[in-house]
């Protein structure tokens, strides 16, 4: 279980890895598309500087129009003054005053030319200028863009082989989960038992109980079964803390609340005086505090007087009293209170624009806030009752009791749905109030905080009245009282009580028995013992594989062994073999063919000798044949039965060779089965970085058909530009040409007129 137990959390905390990553993985996302969104606004602003540039060629060339139209008329001035030179009618003076015009039109024309030359250079700089920034931004967006872009797919292969390490951690998992099945049918098995062995001790309990008499009435038994009543006492004594504490700052909040609500409405303190009745009613308000602190406060005495150490019953509650009492003053609070609250409704009623659904909210919160103040005059009769026994012994028999906790209970339900209707029909008084022309943000504020407070105040009140509910058989039941007894516990018989449990305590304290061990450190103990057990089942399974892996070793150590023979006898031939070649190297060089023969007849003489003496000693070679295959022996006197040695040893090692294969096998099975995996997972990813390749490289051929694009404009506004800027500097030398010429010409008559 602990394997599952860890392989779970294991498995959780990959996930928790995953969807770490797959938040970076989205925060990148959103950052490509920004910078792609940046790119797009870039392209929009150069598509609009493109225009602008084509509104000031139009512009241009509209100016070069009226140039020429201006040089036409210059011209056809010169005519016109050569004419009338021509014909020498005209006077003098009439001429002065029309070359005096046409100098002040041609210097009127001169100005406007060099304004419009160098508005024109002007233009031409700063288109330069904005489009070497928008160029260098465009590089540097291309940079980022090819950045993320590398880090986007940075994270697509580490997602892919997180994924793919995900899913090999989940199919182990899964195996390792079914091999834990039978631990989970066994706790299973377990449980069952468990359950019947519990069905069984409480049948046998009810039937001692049923059978078995057991009469408590003597005094010094009473004190059986006291911590536990005691410990039950103090925990639902501790629940209803908490709940009057919220209870307490419930009240708190919605008083406070009503009190800065007659101070803005129906009329506001800050503008105008509000009537003597709502300033009565908010000096009362203001004193809430004091009444309802008090109940937190007697409470909390309460809840400390009940300890492991006292009998808590009614009797022997004193402090039961002052909750009672400062209950009974919160009540006298709410009655002195009611009044100054209904009649504030009724100004509220008596507004100019209160309509008449906002009337009838005001009539139904009247009767609600009747309804709380009721409720709550009987909560404290019957407080208060159940206060009498802790100051007069005898004052209310158990039954009465009984009936008093039941009518309590009825009444604090009774209480929840007062507080429930009276927030209900709030609500729908301040969906009204906001449609009014006159509300201010302040009093919506206000009333929001006051339908929060009475929605505490709800939930507050029905948790009361439900834990009531639930634990009323505790207040109704006997308590201490014992067994076939009505009378009620006197102080007196609790003492005793206290006395025979301190006396039960000393004497148990007193035997002295072996310790047992705590529940803590039995756990520790347990734990300690399961891994003290999973280590020891670890190390059974290191052992175990070390020493598979020994034998293993060990066979190859065999297998090496048997190889290093095998080349100690090629080495053996191949000396042998190059001194038989040295021999013969030496015979064909000082040596003759007489030699070679007596050294063969030698050799053959030899053999024939040795063969002769084996025949005569009764020791011929012999032929073995066996499931291993054929073996040529020669026996001796000192080794007669070594065929047979000979073969069990050469069967045993082809034996250990046949495992060592069969494991070579497994091993190379299981890493063929790992490869497979790994393979189908490599093709997977291989899959998916072809499909992101051709993802992106379609959007590389788009982005190189956008520059190629924004090349050719550019090439194209280069060179209109280019020829627009030949055309005017042409266009400028004729006019310069020109206006030199009139220039000389009007210096000429000038003199001339004044010869």
């Amino acid at each position: 279980m602990a394997n599952v137990t860890d392989l779970q959390t294991k498995y959780s905390k990959l996930a928790q890895e995953y969807s770490k990553l797959r938040a970076q993985n989205q925060v990148l996302k959103k950052a490509v598309v920004d910078e792609q969104a940046n790119s797009a606004s870039l392209k929009e602003q150069l598509k609009q500087r493109d225009q602008s540039l084509r509104k000031q060629e139009q512009e241009m060339d509209s100016l070069s129009f009226r140039n020429q139209q201006l040089a036409k008329r210059v011209e056809l001035l010169q005519e016109e003054l050569a004419a009338s030179e021509s014909k020498g009618d005209s006077p003098s003076q009439h001429g002065l005053q029309t070359q005096s015009v046409f100098d002040e039109d041609l210097q009127k024309k001169i100005e406007e030319n060099e304004r419009l030359h160098i508005q024109f250079y002007e233009a031409d700089e700063q288109h330069k200028k904005t489009e070497a920034e928008l160029r260098e931004r465009l590089e540097k967006l291309e940079k980022d863009a090819e950045q993320h872009q590398a880090v986007v797919d940075g994270l697509t292969t580490k997602y892919a082989e997180t994924i793919e390490r995900l899913q090999s951690d989940k199919a182990r998992l899964e195996v390792r989960l079914n091999t834990s099945s039978i631990s989970l049918c066994s706790q299973q098995q377990l449980r069952r038992c468990q359950s019947e062995l519990n069905r069984q001790v409480k049948q046998s309990s009810s039937v001692i109980q049923e059978k078995v008499p057991f009469n408590d009435t003597s005094e010094y038994l009473r004190s059986v079964n006291c911590a536990a009543f005691q410990l039950k006492a103090r925990d639902v004594a501790g629940q209803a803390m908490s709940f009057i504490q919220d209870l307490v700052a419930a009240l708190l909040n919605f008083h406070s609340y009503t009190e800065q609500r007659v101070h803005i409405y129906p009329l506001d303190s800050s503008i105008e005086t509000i009537s003597p009745l709502n300033q009565k009613f908010s000096q009362y308000l203001h004193e809430n505090a004091a009444y309802v602190r008090p109940l937190e406060d007697s409470f909390l005495q309460l809840y400390q007087s009940i300890t492991e150490d006292t009998v808590t019953v009614l009797e022997t509650v004193i402090k039961l009293k002052n909750f009672a009492v400062n209950f009974s003053s919160y009540t006298h609070f709410l009655q002195k209170i009611l009044p100054y609250q209904l009649k504030s409704l009724e100004e509220e009623c008596e507004a100019p624009l209160c309509t008449a659904a906002l009337n009838a909210k005001n009539q139904e919160l009247q009767s609600d806030i009747k309804r709380v103040t009721s409720v709550f005059e009987k909560l404290q009769n019957y407080i208060n009752l159940l206060a009498l026994p802790s100051v007069r012994q005898d004052a209310m028999p158990q039954s009465n009791t009984s009936a008093v906790f039941t009518q309590l209970a009825a009444c604090l339900h009774s209480l929840h749905d007062a507080i429930k209707e009276m927030s209900k029909h709030y609500n729908q008084k301040a969906v009204i109030e906001r449609e009014l022309p006159t509300v201010t943000q302040k009093l919506c504020t206000t009333t929001e905080c006051l339908l929060g407070s009475l929605g505490s105040l709800t939930s507050c009140t029905g948790k009361i009245a439900t834990f009531f509910s639930n634990n009323l058989d505790f207040f109704t039941s006997s308590g201490y009282s014992p067994r076939g007894s009505t009378a009620a516990l006197n102080p007196v018989q609790a003492e005793s009580m206290l006395a025979n449990k301190k006396k039960a305590t000393a004497y148990i304290q007193a035997v002295k028995k072996p310790q047992s061990v705590p529940y803590r450190e039995a756990l520790s103990n347990r734990r300690i013992l399961t891994s003290s057990t999973e280590s020891r089942e670890g190390l059974t399974q290191q052992v175990q594989q070390s020493q598979e892996k020994i034998a293993r070793l060990e066979q190859e150590k065999e297998h090496w062994l048997l190889e290093a023979q095998l080349g100690k006898v090629r080495l053996e031939k191949e000396n042998q073999r190059i001194a038989e070649l040295e021999a013969q190297l030496a015979a064909a060089l000082g040596g003759s063919l007489n030699s070679q023969t007596a050294a063969a007849g030698a050799l053959t003489r030899g053999h024939e000798e040795a063969a002769a003496e084996l025949k005569a000693a009764g020791k011929e070679p012999t032929l073995c044949t066996s499931l291993v295959g054929m073996l040529c022996t020669t026996p001796t006197d000192e080794h007669v039965g070594d065929e047979e040695s000979r073969e069990q040893l050469i069967k045993s090692h082809y034996m250990a060779r046949v495992g060592e294969l069969t494991t070579q096998l497994q091993i190379s099975d299981s890493k063929a089965v790992h490869f497979h995996s790994e393979c189908r997972a490599l093709a997977k990813r291989l899959a998916i970085a072809e499909k992101s390749r051709e993802t992106f490289s379609e959007e590389v051929k788009l982005a190189n058909q956008n520059i190629t694009r924004l090349q050719d404009e550019l090439a194209t506004t280069k060179r209109s530009y280019e020829d627009q800027l030949s055309m005017m500097s042409d266009h400028l030398c004729s006019m310069n040409e020109t206006l030199s010429k009139q220039r000389e010409e009007i210096d000429t008559l000038k003199m001339g007129s004044k010869v």
